[in-house]
């Protein structure tokens, strides 16, 4: 056999010299023989089964934990408020499933350098001893996943993802006590959770927790361990609002959390979480500590609850062909018209024949044995059936007259008014869409105290003082900023936490002074189910609706493609079986046509009454300034025309008033008064239309 000759051509990136690596070697070209195969490069050697051998399975938790900004805790700031939330929503839902009036309490203390723990206890049922450690130490698990009905839990991952998070930051466990009756031991558990298997892991009591003797017995070893219980709360006297007695807590559950936080007060903050949830639950009480030791009680405007939520089954529109197939080969059914009647909800005999008559398949088939060609004509054959929209005693609206009040207890404003939509389906799923409106009110920065505002700047992470009064104060705007950064005479880039004392008193007058109103944008508070949602707003249904939404039309100025600007708070609530969240964190609402109709609709009612209220006002005022110029004139006209026929002094008088009875019958819109409602006293004519509220009615109409 003849020796192969092997050229080596040199090259370069412009083709005169030799090409080097990455290690500075010389790179050659070396040309095979014809018809032989190049040898593989060593690192490419790896079998099947090398490769499979490396396959396994991946924990949910495990996911998660190394995915923890998808569940809401990418920074120490929200993962706080993200815990507080989770412990609280599970506390309402679980008092408001017993039939029990809620009484939260929300403690956060500090433990060290952004080390906190957070304490949230309720009044509810309690947890039986076999749930605690699931329902706190594994990723989805929960009641509410598989059931359609509303609740402000849906996936069974909020509070062990709390408890996960503060074991990854601390090393510290999650810990829980639950009550189920004043005569029954109580439950103790500490818990941490197995990420690789997704499992609880018990650490006190060998593994199984610890019962607490019920009585004296059990106060007392509760308070020799150091758990965190609260036994007993005041009432106020249903005689005598200023007395209270002592209430006793009966039942109830508190989870205890140390993680890695951080709290700053203001916009997006816990103290503003509580504020909201107060809103949207007027029924509920909050007992909260800040981590300052500062008290706050959020209370209760009402202890009547809500409607409960009836579970309901599916509706045929909501199902995809995939999920249709499953269902198929799931049911225990024996034919096809007790599939489609047990399994679907709006789903009569007569509906499932026209449906099946469509599909061409046989009422009595088998459902196991339907294939998936005649699958795809059921699907088909049921998008096309005329079928009822799903019952909607599945959501609980927070109803218009709680929504008034919850506004006006929490909200500073003049006029009031709310609307609830009626129910609608969005993809097979009933929601309802409620909005709330309050108009009027100082601006927060006129509320805030020297004390507050330093505290807030010291805590500040903003880079500039104009980025620290945007997000810390809502409705503030560009404009207002550029206001108080001029009236205080200081630069807008200035670092917050370098301020002098002098300058913040100086920064704090300016806050104080200057009129925000004009400039103000509208405030807007969204909500899920009753729950508040705090970050992401731009990616939110209900903010893109806001925005779309012509306020111009109202009274109101906006610019293109802006949140309006006014003193305005809006508040806009969905309730559904199934919010479509854009993230497991639960911060936004998918803009499903069906759901944008209705927020515009909604926005459009309030903003109606809004409309009304400003031109009554309005009109009131421009009648005062008319009267003002005729009463500025009046006398020099009764004194001129007596004066030219020779009328005496007493006959200029007479003059005089009847001159200004013409000048108070001619703007007699400026004495207009309504009461509450938005009626005029002394008149059966109702102007705004239901569920309104105007605070100090006389004053709200005159002054502008």
């Amino acid at each position: 056999m003849s020796p192969v000759n092997i050229k080596v051509k040199p090259r370069t990136t412009e083709g005169n010299g030799p090409m080097r690596n990455g290690q500075g070697a010389v790179s050659t070209s070396v040309a095979s023989p014809a018809g032989s195969v190049s040898e593989p490069h060593p690192r490419r050697r790896l079998t099947a089964e090398a490769m499979a051998a490396k396959q396994r399975d991946i924990s949910v938790s495990e996911f998660f934990a190394k995915n923890r900004h998808l569940l809401g805790f990418d920074n120490p700031r929200k993962a706080l408020l993200t815990a507080v939330k989770e412990a609280v929503d599970n506390s309402l839902d679980a008092c408001e499933e017993a039939g029990i009036v809620p009484e939260v309490w929300v403690h956060i203390e500090t433990t060290g350098v952004n080390r906190f723990k957070v304490g949230v206890q309720d009044n509810g049922p309690g947890i039986v001893k076999k749930q605690i450690p699931l329902i706190f130490g594994k990723l989805l698990y929960g009641s509410n996943f598989h059931r359609l009905r509303m609740s402000r839990g849906q996936q069974g991952i909020g509070i062990s993802a709390a408890g996960m998070y503060g074991m990854l930051t601390t090393g510290k466990p999650v810990k829980i006590i639950s009550i189920t009756s004043p005569k029954k031991p109580a439950h103790y558990f500490e818990i941490q959770i197995d990420t690789k298997r997704n499992l609880p892991e018990i650490i006190n009591g060998q593994g199984d927790g610890e019962n607490i003797p019920s009585g004296e017995r059990g106060h007392k070893y509760i308070a020799d361990q150091g758990i965190e219980w609260v036994s007993h709360y005041p009432v106020p006297d249903a005689q005598d609002e200023h007395s209270h007695h002592r209430q006793d807590v009966r039942s109830g559950t508190r989870v205890t959390i140390e993680l890695e936080g951080r709290y700053v007060r203001g916009r997006g903050s816990v103290d503003d979480y509580l504020e909201q949830t107060a809103i949207a639950n007027p029924h509920v009480t909050i007992h909260y500590i800040d981590p300052e030791a500062n008290e706050t009680t959020y209370s209760r405007s009402t202890t009547q609850l809500p409607p409960e939520p009836r579970e309901i089954k599916p509706h045929p529109y909501g199902i995809e062909l995939g999920r249709l197939v499953t269902m198929l080969k799931d049911t225990g059914a024996g034919t096809m018209s007790q599939f489609l009647t047990a399994s679907f909800s709006r789903v009569s005999s007569g509906v499932a024949q026209r449906i099946c008559e469509t599909a061409k398949i046989s009422t009595r088939s088998h459902p196991k044995r339907i294939g998936r060609q005649e699958a795809d004509a059921l699907y088909q054959a049921i998008q096309n059936t005329r079928i009822s929209a799903p019952a909607t005693d599945c959501i609980s609206s927070i109803g218009e007259p709680l929504i008034l009040k919850g506004l006006h207890q929490q909200v500073p404003g003049e006029f009031f008014c709310a609307a609830t939509r009626p129910p609608a389906v969005y993809r097979g799923n009933p929601f309802l869409i409620e909005v709330g409106l309050a108009y009027g009110g100082a601006s927060p920065t006129q509320k805030v105290t020297l004390e507050t505002l330093t505290e807030l700047l010291a805590e500040s992470d903003a880079r500039s003082l104009r980025q620290f009064l945007l997000t810390t104060f809502d409705g503030i705007g560009r404009a207002g900023a550029e206001k108080i950064l001029s009236e205080a005479k200081m630069g807008p880039r200035q670092t917050p936490s370098r301020i002098k004392k002098e300058d913040i008193a100086q920064l704090h007058a300016a806050m104080k002074n200057v009129n925000l109103t004009e400039g103000q944008t509208m405030q807007v508070l969204r909500y899920a189910n009753r729950v508040p949602l705090q970050f992401q707003p731009a990616a939110c249904a209900i903010t893109q609706a806001v925005i779309s939404n012509n306020w111009r039309a109202y009274g109101l100025s906006q610019s293109r493609g802006q949140i309006p600007v006014g003193p305005v708070t809006v508040m806009v609530h969905m309730a559904s079986v199934w919010v479509p969240f854009t993230s497991e964190s639960k911060e936004a609402i998918a803009a499903y046509p069906e759901i944008m109709k209705e927020l515009r609709l909604g926005l459009q009612a309030v903003g109606r009454k809004l409309a009304m209220y400003l031109n009554r006002r309005n009109r009131v005022r421009q009648e005062g300034e008319r009267r003002e110029v005729f009463l500025r004139y009046l006398g020099e006209v009764a004194t001129a025309v007596a004066s030219i026929k020779d009328y005496g002094d007493r006959s200029r008088k007479e003059l005089y008033g009847r001159l200004l009875q013409v000048a108070e019958r001619k703007t007699a819109e400026a004495d207009t008064q309504l009461d509450d409602r938005g009626k005029k006293i002394d008149s059966a004519e109702q102007n705004f239309g239901e569920n309104v509220l105007i605070v100090n009615p006389g004053v709200a109409t005159q002054d502008s």
